[in-house]
C-alpha cells in the first residue's frame, strides 16, 4: 500500500501556512509559499538545531509549469547556497523532489535554476530560461546527494553536489538571466497532486561572496563562528559577526572559544554566548596564529610588536595580564604548543625562506628543523609529544608531513591533488583534521574566501573523509580546535552581510 498524507500532517501544513512570515521563525528565509496548485505545504524551522522540516506537494516542477512549497528569501548579486538534505521516509512517486531553487518571481511559470534531488536518486540541474518556457535539465553522476549546493555568477550557475564525506562534483550552466533580484531557498515537491511530502534540511547556509574588486587583507567579509558534532557531521553557528573574526582555540576545560579579530584576542564562553577581551597589554595587533598550552594556563600569540616588526611571538596568562616575548626574529607565526610547556613550533621566515623553528617557551636561541625547499608551515605536536605534524609545499603540492621533535625522520602522510593545510590532532592522537583547498589555489597560499573541505583521517594516514564544507580558508582553523572531549571542532566560515531588498 502506498503511504498517504495524514490527518495530523495537512493539518500542520494549513496551520503554517495560515501564519503570516513575521508570525514563524525561519530562520534566514523571508517567507514561505505554495506555488501553483499545490495542497497546502508548510515551513517548520528548529532554532536549536538550526535544521528544517518542509512539507510540499504539487504535481510537478516541469514543463512549462511548477507547483511546490518554497521558503524563500529576496537576494541580489551573486549568492552560493548549500545545505545537507534528506527526503523523509519512502515516499508515494519516486520523481518527489527537494533542493534549491532561484526564480524571479513566485508564478508557477517563471524561470528558474534549480539544483533537484529525487527520491530515486536523480540528481540534477534544472532550468527554465523563459517563462512558459520549457524545463532543461543537467544529470549529475552522483546519485542520492545529501549535500547540496548552488552558486550563481552573474548568469552562470553551478551544481555542486556530493554524499556526505565525499568531494564535489560539478555541474554547470551559462547564460541564463534571472535578473538582479530573484527569490531564493529550499523546496518540496511531492510529484503528486494529492501527496504532502516531506525533508529535512540542515546546515542551510546562504553565503555572498566577497565583490570581484575586493582587497585581500583590507576588505574583510563577516564571520560565522561554528561547531561541528563530529558523530553526526552536523553544525551550528553559536555566534555571528560582521567582523573578520578567525581562529578559535578550544580552552582545555571545555568552557570557552578563543578567537582574534581586530588585533584583539577574545575569550567566547559557550554557556552564556558573551565575548570579553583578554588582556594583552601593548600588544593589540594579533594575528591568527595563537595556541594555548595543555595545561590551559598559558597563552601563546603571535603580533606585530609595538616597534612594527612583522608578527613575533609572545606568552601571555590564558587570563591575561603582561606578553612575554619569545621569538627577536620576525616573522614568526605560532602554531604549536609541546605537551610538556617547554617548547613552541612555529614557521619563521628567514633569508626570504619560510621554515619550521623550535624554541623554548620562556625565549632563548630558536632552532630550524626544516630545511627543504619550499613553503613549511602549520607544525603542531602530537599530545603525547613524540611528533611534530605540519604541512610542506615541498612536493610541488601543499600536503601534511610529520617529522621528529628534533627534525628528524621527515614523513609525507597526504599525497592527492588538493592543496592540505593546518593539520590539528585529536586529543586522543588518534585523528587528523586539516584544511583542504582545491587544486587551482597556488600551493603556498592559504587565500580567504575560498570554497575549502575541512577533512579527518587517521594519524597515521590513509582515506581522508570530508566532514564539513565551508566557505572561508585563511582564519577558518589556523589553530588547534578539537574540543577537549575529541567529540567537536570549532571552525570559522565566511560571508558577506545581506544587502536589504527593495520594497
Amino acid at each position: 500500500m502506498r503511504p498517504q498524507p495524514t490527518v495530523l500532517a495537512l493539518a500542520a501544513a494549513l496551520v503554517a501556512c495560515a501564519l503570516p512570515a513575521d508570525a514563524q521563525n525561519l530562520g534566514p528565509f523571508e517567507g514561505t509559499t505554495d506555488v501553483g496548485q499545490a495542497q497546502p505545504g508548510a515551513t517548520t524551522y528548529d532554532p536549536e538545531e538550526q535544521s528544517f522540516l518542509i512539507a510540499g506537494s504539487g504535481a510537478n516542477m516541469w514543463a512549462d509549469r511548477d507547483e511546490f512549497h518554497f521558503a524563500w528569501k529576496r537576494m541580489r548579486g551573486d549568492f552560493i547556497l548549500r545545505t545537507r538534505a534528506h527526503l523523509v521516509g519512502d515516499g508515494v512517486d519516486p520523481h518527489r523532489k527537494m533542493g534549491w531553487t532561484v526564480r524571479p518571481s513566485l508564478d508557477p511559470e517563471s524561470a528558474h535554476v534549480t539544483a533537484a534531488v529525487h527520491g530515486d536518486g536523480l540528481t540534477a540541474l534544472q532550468f527554465r530560461r523563459t517563462p512558459g518556457g520549457q524545463t532543461e535539465e543537467v544529470a549529475l553522476s552522483v546519485r542520492a546527494a545529501d549535500i547540496i549546493q548552488l552558486e550563481r555568477r552573474g548568469s552562470r550557475f553551478i551544481m555542486s553536489v556530493a554524499q556526505m564525506g565525499a568531494t564535489f562534483v560539478r555541474e554547470e550552466i551559462a547564460d541564463v538571466d534571472l535578473g538582479d533580484e530573484v527569490y531564493v531557498g529550499l523546496f518540496v515537491c511531492a510529484h503528486n497532486p494529492e501527496v504532502v511530502e516531506q525533508a529535512t534540511f540542515r546546515d542551510v547556509r546562504i553565503i555572498i561572496p566577497p565583490a570581484e574588486d575586493y582587497t585581500p587583507y583590507r576588505d574583510y567579509l563577516g564571520a560565522n563562528l561554528e561547531i561541528l558534532d563530529l558523530e553526526t557531521r552536523s553544525r551550528r553557528i553559536i555566534y555571528r559577526s560582521p567582523k573578520a573574526l578567525q581562529a578559535p582555540n578550544w580552552t582545555p576545560d571545555g568552557a570557552a572559544l578563543i578567537y582574534n579579530v581586530d588585533g584583539r584576542i577574545y575569550r567566547f564562553d559557550l554557556a552564556t554566548g558573551e565575548s570579553r577581551v583578554i588582556d594583552t597589554g601593548e600588544i593589540i595587533r594579533n594575528n591568527n596564529d595563537h595556541v594555548i598550552s595543555f595545561d590551559g594556563t598559558m597563552l601563546g600569540i603571535s603580533s606585530a610588536s609595538p616597534e612594527g616588526e612583522s608578527s613575533v611571538i609572545y606568552t601571555v596568562p590564558i587570563q591575561g595580564g603582561v606578553p612575554r616575548r619569545v621569538t627577536a626574529n620576525g616573522p614568526s607565526y605560532l602554531h604549536g604548543w609541546s605537551p610538556d610547556g617547554k617548547y613552541l613550533v612555529y614557521t619563521g621566515g628567514r633569508d626570504g625562506e619560510f621554515d619550521v623553528y623550535r624554541a623554548a617557551s620562556e625565549g632563548g636561541e630558536e632552532i630550524r628543523l626544516t630545511t627543504a625547499e619550499g613553503l613549511d608551515d602549520g607544525p603542531e605536536y602530537t599530545p603525547d609529544g613524540e611528533w611534530i605534524y605540519f604541512n610542506s609545499s615541498r612536493t610541488g603540492k601543499m600536503q601534511i608531513w610529520r617529522m621528529r621533535p628534533d627534525g628528524s625522520d621527515q614523513q609525507q602522510v597526504t599525497d592527492d591533488e588538493y592543496n592540505n593545510w593546518f593539520p590539528h590532532i585529536s586529543p586522543d592522537g588518534r585523528w587528523i583534521v586539516f584544511l583542504s583547498y582545491g587544486p587551482e589555489i597556488e600551493a603556498d597560499d592559504h587565500p580567504w574566501y575560498k570554497q575549502v573541505y575541512l577533512r579527518l583521517m587517521p594519524i597515521e594516514g590513509g582515506a581522508a573523509e570530508v566532514i564539513a564544507y565551508v566557505y572561508g580558508g585563511q582564519g577558518t582553523i589556523n589553530v588547534p580546535s578539537w574540543s577537549p572531549d575529541g567529540r567537536r571542532i570549532a571552525f570559522v566560515s565566511n560571508s558577506a552581510m545581506p544587502e536589504a531588498p527593495e520594497n
